[in-house]
């Protein structure tokens, strides 16, 4: 799920119908927290999402690097980019907001996406997810051949997720196998829940 901002009724609606589930591990939030930044529009998002009874992580998106966003979003989430190991599927998570952070910092940053190629130890499965997909507004495409160069070679990659486009999509961007889901953004009243068993994953969008 992701791009919340400003859907606040929508978002404590999607909290609400998850928590009616049993078989729900985790929400990973796409991005797009906010629509200007503000710290008060984290904290009534968090709010909101803390309430969930299973984890949730956020990525950062590019309306939350606006204004003081990217401290307001370290102080709550933590790194940019950060990744996470669910029972041996790792979980790169990366910012890809190259517009907004003008590229003052690596984005994407290469030296920390290389770093998974050879770490693989207890990995039997891999998912990148990022905000804004590869060849769209915000993301850097003179780097986009270069960052599917490095997500392919990643151990058993399974899909790639975003949100950004506010719609649901599912494309192959580089004609290669590797496919990129987006999600709709939350007043929608949508979300796309994945179920992984073994070397098999399936997906169902979910409307609340």
């Amino acid at each position: 799920m992701g791009d919340t901002q400003r859907h606040y009724d929508e978002t404590q609606d999607f909290v609400n119908a998850v928590n009616k589930l049993k078989n729900i591990d985790f929400v990973i939030h796409g991005g797009d927290i906010t629509d200007f930044g503000m710290s008060k529009e984290y904290t009534w998002i968090h709010d909101i999402m803390k309430n969930l009874t299973v984890p949730y992580v956020a990525l950062i998106g590019n309306h939350d690097v606006l204004g003081h966003g990217k401290d307001v979003y370290q102080k709550i989430y933590g790194d940019f980019n950060f990744s996470f190991t669910f029972r041996k599927t790792r979980f790169i998570c990366l910012n890809t907001n190259a517009l907004e952070f003008d590229y003052s910092t690596p984005v994407p940053d290469f030296d920390y996406m290389m770093s998974f190629l050879k770490d693989t130890v207890g990995i039997e499965k891999t998912v990148v997810v990022m905000h804004a997909p590869p060849y769209s507004d915000e993301f850097n495409n003179n780097s986009a051949l270069l960052f599917n160069y490095l997500v392919e070679r990643y151990k058993n990659l399974k899909f790639c997720l975003h949100a950004h486009n506010h719609v649901f999509s599912i494309k192959d961007l580089f004609n290669n196998g590797i496919l990129y889901y987006g999600c709709e953004d939350i007043s929608k009243r949508s979300y796309l829940l994945f179920t992984m068993i073994g070397d098999d994953y399936s997906y169902k969008m979910i409307n609340f």
